[in-house]
């Protein structure tokens, strides 16, 4: 039965969360926002609602591993596997505008998650990196995020939103496109808004009998399960785009995706209630900040993610899929 549960609470999410971007971007064009604008604000947020949904429903419900581990695994998701399937369909070609503003935003975000998370070293609590990574998986509670820390996260997707406006408007005066706001995309509104939040639930208590029934961790089932689950929509929609060879639209996708499931969802999570890390928790932000800069690497050369790099980010998802099965 959880299995179902599982199932409908990803549709839920995924369908309301278009519902949720439909209705509230008419609204936007009733009111006179700029085409652009709605772009760049209401679909980053739809497409990251999914997320937030789960990690916001589970540490209300004090399932801290599902909170983090699915924004963090999400993000591994999105670098590895959505981009490397993406890459492996149709090369993307990787602007140096891009790698240097957004990108170099996106990596940024996971090294500011690193210091927000990093009490442990900032305080000496566990001694060496290594005797971390050899006992991690019987450490206890190393790291909380506040409430207080959350609405730094929040601050920096504010800052990032505000400059991709500003840039956007700089450039080109925005394209007011007036539209009728009907009663339908209300309806759409409060039915998406509602789905998304009973989704979240169904796939957090889902994911908590799948893992009482098999004897693992809940932060395995997040990181793979649930983080893929969530992902979805951002591999359909980047894989899409590289088959019409959009490729610029599958990349943007991932790096606004990746932003917004560190500052929103892990900074939303957090003010709700806040977050406790254990030491598995903190080396998968680490190797989500270390594929950050691998596929950052790949991205500058030449400016160009080719076929086999795709490939060769798919085996590394695929590895450290692995990995986190067997620790």
């Amino acid at each position: 039965m959880q299995y179902i549960g599982l199932i409908v609470g990803f549709v839920l999410l995924i369908k309301c969360a278009d519902w949720f971007v439909d209705g509230s971007s008419n609204l936007a064009k009733a009111l006179g926002v700029p085409t652009l604008v709605i772009g760049l604000t209401i679909v980053a947020f739809g497409t990251s609602a999914p997320e937030a949904a789960v990690s916001i429903s589970a540490s209300v419900s004090g399932q801290n591993e599902i909170a983090v581990g699915n924004a963090v695994g999400s993000s591994i998701c999105n670098l590895l596997l959505v981009l490397g399937a993406s890459a492996a369909v149709f090369p993307m070609a990787a602007p140096k505008s891009v790698l240097k503003k957004d990108y170099m935003f996106a990596v940024m975000a996971a090294f500011v998650l690193i210091f927000v998370t990093g009490d442990v070293f900032l305080d000496g609590g566990l001694g060496t990196f290594a005797d971390m990574l050899k006992n991690s998986s019987s450490m206890p509670v190393i790291s909380y995020v506040t409430r207080s820390e959350g609405l730094i996260l929040l601050t920096f997707v504010i800052i990032y939103v505000y400059s991709l406006v500003i840039g956007v408007l700089e450039k080109k005066d925005g394209e007011k496109e007036k539209g009728k706001f009907s009663w339908k995309d209300l309806l759409m509104i409060i039915v998406g808004m509602a789905g998304i939040m009973l989704g979240g639930d169904m796939v957090v208590d889902s994911s908590v009998k799948i893992a009482e029934s098999f004897g693992v961790s809940t932060q395995l089932i997040a990181l793979t399960v649930v983080a893929l689950g969530t992902s979805l929509p951002e591999l359909v929609t980047s894989i899409v785009a590289a088959r019409k060879r959009e490729t610029d639209i599958a990349l943007g996708n991932v790096i606004g995706s990746n932003i917004f499931n560190i500052f929103f969802v892990l900074g939303s999570a957090a003010v709700v209630s806040p977050l406790t890390l254990n030491a598995t928790a903190f080396v998968d932000i680490l190797i989500m900040t270390a594929v950050s800069i691998i596929v950052l690497a790949l991205a500058s050369f030449r400016s160009n993610i080719s076929r086999p790099n795709g490939i060769f980010m798919l085996m590394m998802y695929f590895a450290y899929t692995a990995y986190i099965v067997m620790r």
